[in-house]
């Protein structure tokens, strides 16, 4: 039996390794207190050899807790040396002894964490204790591994000391007198005091002294941790190291180094994310000066490593009734030495369509991040684009120069200003809508991972005024929609999502409207089941007597999904959608809505779910050539 008593630990940061030896002999002192100078189930697995042969049974692995918490197993399972190993396959018997000599340290410090501070510990190897097994003694073979707990009661504090803080700042819950007491609360509530003390602008704040006594008799710890706050601390001078193509002035302003302002560690971290997002580096270290400057300011060295500057991308989307969609990319990430981003792409989809031609489109775009501000990126973009559709032919053109602000990493802004050309044919002729439009946006992601949201919210608005020019109508298109994610039972398995979208344009009729701006529905973007764009208006062309086949002036969507985790990697969904759209602005004039449903798997990749949908429209269509069964391929979820 070994009874700790006297332990020393290091600093309040992390776990002093006693040696086995330590544990050799019983544990025995009539006082009655321990003095801190600072701090810190069953398994069974085959025994192999390094070439994977299994050189007798399986290691019978054993955690008996005595008199205590079974709810220690779990956390003292995770910290032993022994289960390591197993998990591992190395389970020779020199392996196990030397394991099990370490983790008389190991669940000492766990029980240290948890408040024990009077356990008794014993681990045997085919029932000799492991302490008493002298290395070079070790047996050829070990059957059965038993580690033994015996927590002894739960110490509570008697005292909780820590100061001086931070003004307006508290100690953390649980370090305070007739609590349960551990060393894992102290350290916590040491790293959080720290931690404040860094977020005021005292970089260098310390531990200066530390004190924490337990008295056996009464189960108590006592504990005094006294805090060096030092002075107030400004940026001092960024040097940077490692970039060979950016230029250092560019990458200086790109990170918006605050020189001369009061420290904050969040500066810091927002200096990483503005680096991260210029995609020029592979590697961002960011280490402050280990002493101040006479002034008080602290020096701040930045080391990074550039990636490679080209590369090369492209995403595929197939559905049964739409054909396949593919698209490729080639990309420069550094094109002037600037971290400007050259980005080249194009698209061809509609490929063996059931009803469609192939359509297609290519853009060209330059982002220049930190143009403004440091979270601010100028753009500019050109795009050309060639839609058959069954309705329509169209041909267009866009360029526009704008501006990305991402306020937070929650919170970001985009405005430009645009000139849009086009030309339509319905059928007999062409009309030419020609605008020049201001679309602002704001998105506001609330959601706990983008690529495959559990729980969380995503708002998204825009306003896009339009001036048209000649013969072209003049209005706003205004576009409206929400996202919302919500998890149930064990591991969030069971999630439900839901998205709204609305929108409508105010101003000019729905001939002189550019059909950009209208709102069509059918697809894999908006209602599953439903053919492409099924779901449009009929207008009368003046003095033409075909139809012009256009979207609505109006557009309500909704989508709902039931997502259920079957395993890892592998989960099942049930979804509905609808839509609904008029041929007047503001939601008013006739309406016409189309709904569907269907089932899908999703297979979690590194990029996101892999997404295959079966859907069937829920209201009959008039169209004998749409199937009653669509099927959709793609990467990433629907919403």
């Amino acid at each position: 039996m070994h009874r700790s008593l006297t332990i020393a630990l290091s600093a309040l940061a992390s776990v002093a390794m006693v040696g086995a030896d330590a544990f050799a002999q019983s544990a025995s002192s009539s006082n009655p207190f321990s003095r801190f100078s600072g701090l810190f189930s069953r398994e069974e697995q085959p025994v192999t050899n390094d070439q994977g042969e299994v050189l007798g049974p399986p290691v019978d692995l054993q955690f008996v807790i005595v008199n205590g918490d079974e709810d220690l197993r779990r956390p003292l399972r995770g910290a032993s040396l022994v289960a390591g190993a197993l998990d591992e396959q190395r389970a020779t018997g020199q392996d196990i002894l030397a394991a099990a000599r370490g983790d008389y340290a190991r669940v000492l410090g766990v029980l240290y964490d948890e408040g024990y501070f009077s356990a008794i510990i014993n681990i045997t190897l085919d029932g000799v204790e492991a302490a008493n097994i002298a290395p070079l003694d070790a047996p050829d073979y070990v059957g059965q591994v038993v580690v033994s707990v015996d927590p002894g009661p739960r110490f509570e504090f008697g005292r909780a000391d820590l100061g001086p803080l931070a003004p307006g700042t508290q100690p953390i819950d649980g370090y305070a007198v007739g609590k349960p007491a551990g060393t894992g609360i102290i350290k916590r509530a040491t790293s959080r005091a720290i931690s404040d003390w860094r977020d005021a602008s005292h970089a260098k704040a310390r531990v200066a002294a530390d004190e924490i006594i337990a008295d056996h008799n009464v189960s108590q710890l006592e504990s005094r941790v006294d805090l060096n706050p030092g002075p107030a601390v400004t940026f001092g001078r960024l040097q940077a190291t490692g970039n060979e193509r950016l230029s250092t002035r560019r990458m200086l302003k790109i990170a918006g180094y605050p020189e001369g302002e009061l420290f904050d560690p969040e500066k810091l971290d927002t200096m990483r994310k503005r680096l991260r997002r210029s995609g020029v580096f592979s590697a961002i270290t960011l280490v402050e000066a280990e002493t101040l400057n006479p002034d008080n300011s602290m020096d701040v060295a930045l080391t990074v490593v550039e990636q490679k500057p080209r590369r090369l991308g492209a995403a595929f989307e197939i559905s049964s009734v739409d054909g396949a969609m593919f698209s490729a990319y080639w990309l420069h990430r550094n094109l002037l030495r600037g971290g400007e981003r050259f980005r080249v792409e194009a698209q061809i989809s509609d490929v063996s369509a059931d009803t469609d031609e192939q359509d297609y489109s290519f853009g060209v775009r330059i982002d220049r991040p930190a143009t403004l501000s440091a979270d601010t990126t100028g753009y500019i973009d050109l795009n050309l684009s060639e839609d058959n559709e069954p309705d329509y032919y169209e041909r267009k053109v866009e360029f526009g120069i704008g501006f990305n602000h991402i306020e937070s990493e929650r919170l970001t802004g985009d405005f430009a200003l645009k000139y849009t050309l086009s030309k339509i044919n319905y059928g007999d002729g062409y009309y030419e809508f020609s605008t020049i439009s201001l679309p602002t946006k704001v998105t506001w992601d609330m959601r706990d991972q983008q690529n495959n949201a559990k729980s969380g919210f995503w708002l998204s608005g825009e306003v896009t005024p339009f001036v048209g020019l000649e013969d072209t109508g003049s209005g706003a298109q205004l576009i409206g929609e929400g996202r919302y994610y919500r998890s149930f039972l064990e591991e969030d398995r069971l999630t439900f999502a839901g998205r709204a979208r609305l929108g409508t344009v105010v101003g000019p009729d729905i001939l002189e409207t550019p059909p950009d701006y209208l709102f069509f529905s059918g697809g894999g973007g908006s209602v599953r089941g439903q053919k492409y764009e099924s779901l449009g208006f009929d207008i009368p062309l003046p003095d033409q007597e075909e139809d012009a086949y256009v979207g609505g002036l109006s557009l309500l969507n909704i989508n709902f999904e039931a997502r259920y985790q079957v395993r890892e990697k592998i989960g099942a969904v049930a979804f509905v959608d609808a839509a609904q759209i008029w041929d007047d602005g503001v939601w008013q004039g006739d309406r016409k809505w189309h709904a569907g449903a269907g089932v899908g798997v999703r297979y979690d990749t590194p990029i996101g779910p892999l997404r295959f949908d079966v859907a069937t429209p829920i209201n009959e269509d008039d169209d004998d050539d749409v199937s009653s069964v669509q099927l959709y391929l793609g990467l990433g979820q629907a919403f």
